[in-house]
């Protein structure tokens, strides 16, 4: 399952289109809303975003200003340039397909380039799809696409709105889940990637947190020979990734 671009422009503005393009099912990164925003269609509006479980935030109208000068009415919403993919359809098409699953989840990463330079990574291993939690969290937009080369157009992400769950969803599915982190026993190296596998990278300052800690199966340290505690998370993913691509080409060898 391929992400896929939408034809519609960046954002909507506007408080009816942007409820419209809620109940019409647009995959909406999120929603900025003019503080002290009153009006008719005002609980109309928080309804629906309520119920779609979509981020919004509530912002001085001089940010919205910025964004565009047209009758925004206070409500500017931001289209995702693909289509999120759901985690139930993407791993059981991965076994159907008869590849070996390799998934990278990132819990609770914010920074935009270490988003895109990790999927780019991702693309150019063959990891068959990137999970992220619905909040506090990175998205797929105009500017992580461009960070990651475009690669966010070509790998599947599911946006979940409980990274726990969706590791333990993994599990139930017969995935190794290998958290990355440097309070792990074992060097990276020590593991059986040839196995159906997923790694959880953490978020840049707090690392992976504590919910999803217990779920991983075994803990994986890179090893630090400088004074400084700990790697970007951009790079140390890229050195989890092809670990398994090396393994994995060395199996077949």
């Amino acid at each position: 399952m391929i992400n896929k671009r939408h034809s519609n422009s960046d954002y909507i503005f506007g408080i009816r289109a942007v409820i419209e393009a809620v109940k019409a099912g647009k995959d909406i990164d999120k929603v900025l809303i003019k503080k002290d925003l009153s009006g008719e269609l005002v609980p109309e509006l928080l309804s629906v975003i309520k119920e779609y479980d979509i981020v919004a935030q509530k912002v001085p109208v001089e940010k919205i200003n910025r964004i565009t000068r047209k009758n925004h009415q206070g409500v500017v919403a931001f289209l995702s340039p693909v289509t999120y993919a759901e985690i139930e359809n993407v791993v059981p098409e991965i076994f159907e397909s008869g590849r070996n699953p390799f998934i990278v989840v990132l819990d609770g990463l914010t920074d935009v380039r270490n988003f895109g330079a990790i999927a780019r990574t991702c693309e150019c291993a063959g990891v068959d799809a990137i999970i992220i939690p619905e909040k506090n969290s990175v998205s797929v937009n105009a500017d992580s696409v461009k960070t990651s080369a475009g690669a966010l157009l070509h790998i599947p992400v599911a946006r979940v709105k409980s990274v726990r769950m969706a590791i333990r969803y993994l599990k139930n599915c017969g995935i190794t889940v290998v958290g990355a982190t440097e309070k792990g026993n074992s060097q990276y190296t020590g593991f059986d990637y040839t196995l159906p596998v997923a790694l959880v990278m953490g978020a840049e300052d707090t690392g992976i947190s504590t919910e999803c800690l217990k779920e991983c199966d075994s803990f994986a340290a890179i090893p630090l020979r400088g004074t400084i505690g700990s790697l970007n998370v951009s790079v140390a993913a890229g050195i989890m990734i092809y670990e398994v691509v090396r393994q994995r080409n060395a199996a077949f060898e």
